[in-house]
């Protein structure tokens, strides 16, 4: 007997998980999501402080990749609900086993969850006095991230938002193929590795990389970082980062959804 899923039984696994992540009352998908904004911002806090001082791009994204991942780790190993992971439940709605209006709340309502968790860790990172580390460099790193995000064209951040949740969505597909915790170690590890190092753009951890910066947005941490205040407010991080981002992130989750609900569901003809 395998030790892993083929292909054709994570679809039918995450057909499942996708009636049954719908079917859960609003408090307790609101609950596992606060969990899982938690845990992609501790993995992006962590992966912030062991790169922030680096001043090699490469390496400085090699770094970042490297401890990121252990963000998803908590998600998937202890329980919880990630919105760009959520998107696959697209494939128990085109088997019409769960509504669209089921789907789409049950988005809302993790994006909302991933949103108080992943701004709560910014909030006691921003207070924490951490910031300080390296003579105020972690904080003007940390300003410099948020600053870059919040002003990205629309169709920059759209496109990079897609290409982070195939990412994401692929590398979930492998944790669901896994039937051990070190298969599902090795499947996430090194999806969002690569995800890390690309650059592309995930809504829940820019929840926490651009409200750090704004909790934190002091005049020395503006001026090592050779930004000014207007270039990051609230605003920007609504408009300029929120918006296109989380479109780009349902495309992308529904592209691996559809496309292996096509593969497995409608072109692959079942075994006699």
């Amino acid at each position: 007997m395998a030790n892993y899923l083929s292909p054709q039984e994570i679809t039918d696994y995450t057909s499942v998980g996708g009636v049954n992540k719908v079917n859960r009352s609003v408090w307790l998908v609101l609950a596992m999501a606060i969990m899982a904004g938690v845990y992609i911002a501790l993995g992006g806090f962590a992966s912030s402080v062991a790169a922030h001082d680096i001043t090699n791009k490469g390496v400085a994204k090699l770094v970042t990749g490297a401890v990121f991942p252990i963000g998803l780790m908590f998600v998937v190993i202890n329980g919880a609900d990630l919105f760009t992971g959520n998107c696959l439940i697209v494939i128990s709605t085109l088997e019409k086993k769960t509504s669209w209006a089921g789907f789409l709340k049950n988005l809302v309502i993790v994006l909302v969850g991933n949103f108080i968790g992943a701004v709560a860790v910014a909030f006691l990172v921003a207070n924490s006095g951490i910031l300080s580390m390296s003579d105020g460099r972690f904080g003007a790193y940390m300003i410099k991230v948020a600053t870059n995000k919040a002003n990205l064209p629309f169709k920059e951040a759209l496109c990079l938002a897609i290409i982070c949740n195939i990412y994401v969505c692929a590398g979930i597909w492998m944790i669901y193929a896994a039937k051990d915790i070190t298969g599902k170690v090795l499947a996430g590890f090194f999806s969002i590795f690569a995800f890390a190092i690309s650059g592309a753009e995930h809504i829940v951890a820019n929840m926490f990389y651009i409200p750090v910066a704004l909790f934190s947005k002091t005049n020395e941490y503006l001026e090592l970082a050779h930004v000014s205040a207007d270039q990051l407010t609230w605003n920007k991080f609504l408009i300029n980062n929120v918006i296109p981002v989380t479109l780009g992130n349902i495309i992308g989750g529904l592209f691996i959804g559809s496309m292996y609900f096509l593969i497995y569901k409608k072109l692959t003809k079942p075994s006699n």
